[in-house]
Order: structure tokens, then C-alpha cells, then sequence
């Protein structure tokens, strides 16, 4: 069974069991998983109160993590017996109807590593757990709708660059607060993304955020994204933070970063509906003849910088400057994986 049948399956057993009744406030309507491990398969299951829960079976004697205890997710021990069988389980329940669609992605998430762990499938909880931890991390504000189409822009970069080298993330310095978003050596990339319909007009940020690397280059991205519907064309947001989970070597590093971000999916709510689709996508060097201001022509000129927090638009809606070619494209992302060896 693919991952799409199961989730579907998955989906399709919660709903039905949310149309029957429990007998007691501390029971469970179960209904077991088609993905066995050593003691017995996976299932999911409805409590009184409507909860969504991932049942992965444990030894009578094993233990389950504490400390995770809400308000969005409950991990405990729970014994679950019938006329005919007794068996215990480290029981995920998601206390928020709201995020039952993320709840799935990580239950489903769960559910593809305990089925590559079948003599052990509670430490392959463990290891989802472990990863989705800092963005189910209840802090700061969600980001706005803006903010989420740049970081959308930032990660779509990352996970070009994840796929030719699984430690790429290291490039990535925008969110700690590097004037560029991806640099290394001498070779630095800067992302713009717009949801504007026509246009090309990138926001700079500061005298420096143009100014390539001595001796080096510099290349500015820019993405145009369209807002799309759930069901739509596109890409969920949420889904892109996965690809780069996935792509990458140490998933504890994503986590960290998109953290300095400012994203945390305990804001799931405002997130989870995040689907754009790439109109449009170019890719500029930034040479003597490009665009912009900063600080060493202002130099050049025999112009004192004196001028603090300074804020432009550079307007890129002609033909010139012309963008590169993608296999130009492809060359500045290997001469940029390979500074960083």
C-alpha cells in the first residue's frame, strides 16, 4: 500500500469511528492498521471526547516517555483489552480538533518509520517525535501570511540545494541573521518572493544586502507565488518543511533554524491552509551593471555612508537584466555545495 492509499485509510477509520459511540469515558473505539511490529499492529482510535489517537503497541513491561502531556499532543501508557486479547500501547492523542490535519502528516510520519522499525516501533515514535518537537513548540507569534511566502521562497532554494547535497542546510544563514540567505566562501544567494501579480520589484533590506562577497559573487532569486486553495494547484507550506526534513542529514539543524525563523507549527491553525503555486521563478547574477545601492559604490563614489536602516526597491519588470539559464542555475548551486565541503 503507497503512502496516499494509507493515508486515505487512515483518514477513512477516524471518520468512521467518530460515528459510533464509546461505552465509557475511558474507553477507546479502535480500529487496527494494516502495519504490524513485534508485538502486534499499529492501530488508531476515537475517545469520548472525539480525540484522534495513533495506538503503537509495547511490551506489557515497557515504558513511555513522560513529559508530553498537551495542550496539543498526549503521549501515555495505555492497556486496551477485549474478550479475546490484552495489549498495551504508548498511545499519541492530538487534543486539538483544529490541527487533526497535521496530527495526520504526523502520525503518518510515525507510521512510515515504525514500519521500517518493526521490532522496535516505539523508537521510531521516539524519532518523529523528536524531530516534529520544536515545531509543535508553543512560542512567539505565528508569522504572517508575507513572512510565510518568503520563508516558502527560502525553503523552496534549500531544498533544490538539499537534493544535490543532504548537508546543504548549512548554507543557509538568512534566519540567523546573515545579510544573505544562503552563502558559503565567496558565493552568496539572496531570495525575494512577491504574491503580487505583475511586477517584479524586490524589497532590499540595508546597504549591504546587495553587495557580493570580496572577490566573489552574488546572486538574487526571485519567486513570484500565487495563494492557492488546500485542494488547489501548489505546494503546502507545511509539506515543503518535510521535503527538507527529509532531504536532509541532520534534521535537528532544520528544526533550529526554521525556529530563528520564527516557525512553530504549534500555529499550525495558521498555517496548515498555506498552499501557493511558483508563477514565476528567475534567477540573477548581480553584476556592476545590476540594480541597487550599497555601501562600497556609495564609497566608490566618494559618497560618506552616514545613513542608517536603509530600505529600496529595485524594479526588475524589463528584459534587462537578463536571467540565467537553468543549467547556469545548476552550476551556481554546485559551485556553492562545493565551497562549503
Amino acid at each position: 500500500m503507497n503512502d496516499e492509499a494509507l493515508r486515505k485509510l487512515v483518514v477513512e477509520r477516524w471518520t468512521a469511528l467518530e460515528t459510533e459511540q464509546t461505552t465509557g469515558e475511558r474507553r477507546l473505539r479502535v480500529s487496527q492498521l494494516p502495519v504490524a511490529s513485534k508485538n502486534d499492529a499499529l492501530a488508531v482510535a476515537i475517545d469520548h471526547d472525539g480525540h484522534r489517537h495513533l495506538l503503537v503497541p509495547i511490551h506489557a513491561h515497557g515504558k513511555v516517555r513522560i513529559g508530553l502531556d498537551g495542550p496539543v499532543l498526549q503521549l501515555r501508557k495505555r492497556a486496551l483489552e477485549d474478550e479475546e486479547t490484552y495489549q498495551t500501547y504508548a498511545d499519541l492523542a492530538c487534543l486539538r480538533s483544529d490541527l487533526s490535519d497535521l496530527f495526520t502528516e504526523l502520525c503518518m510520519d510515525v507510521i512510515g518509520a515504525a514500519d521500517e522499525l518493526p521490532e522496535n516501533p516505539v523508537k521510531a515514535l521516539y524519532q518523529v517525535l523528536d524531530r516534529w518537537k520544536a515545531l509543535f513548540h508553543a512560542h512567539g507569534t505565528p508569522l504572517g501570511p508575507e513572512q510565510i511566502a518568503g520563508l516558502f521562497g527560502e525553503l523552496t532554494v534549500l531544498n533544490r540545494m538539499l537534493e544535490k547535497d543532504s548537508s546543504a542546510h548549512r548554507l543557509w544563514r538568512g534566519p540567523e541573521g546573515h545579510r544573505h540567505d544562503f552563502a558559503a566562501g565567496s558565493t552568496a544567494v539572496e531570495v525575494k518572493t512577491s504574491t503580487a501579480g505583475e511586477g517584479r520589484r524586490p524589497r532590499i533590506h540595508g546597504l549591504d544586502q546587495l553587495e557580493t562577497p570580496e572577490g566573489g559573487s552574488l546572486c538574487l532569486v526571485w519567486l513570484r507565488l500565487q495563494r492557492t486553495a488546500a485542494n488547489g494547484a501548489g505546494i503546502a507550506f507545511v509539506e515543503l518543511v518535510e521535503r527538507a526534513l527529509c532531504l536532509c542529514d541532520d534534521e535537528a539543524a532544520i528544526l533550529e533554524l526554521l525556529a530563528e525563523a520564527g516557525c512553530r507549527l504549534s500555529h499550525a491553525a495558521h498555517y496548515q491552509n498555506m498552499h501557493f503555486a511558483i508563477g514565476e521563478e528567475r534567477w540573477y547574477r548581480v553584476t556592476p551593471g545590476f540594480p541597487g545601492l550599497t555601501g562600497r559604490t556609495l564609497i566608490q563614489a566618494g559618497v560618506p555612508v552616514t545613513v542608517l536602516d536603509v530600505e529600496y526597491t529595485i524594479d526588475l519588470s524589463g528584459e534587462t537584466p537578463a536571467p540565467l539559464a537553468s543549467d547556469q542555475v545548476s552550476q551556481l548551486i554546485d559551485s556553492l555545495i562545493q565551497e562549503s565541503v
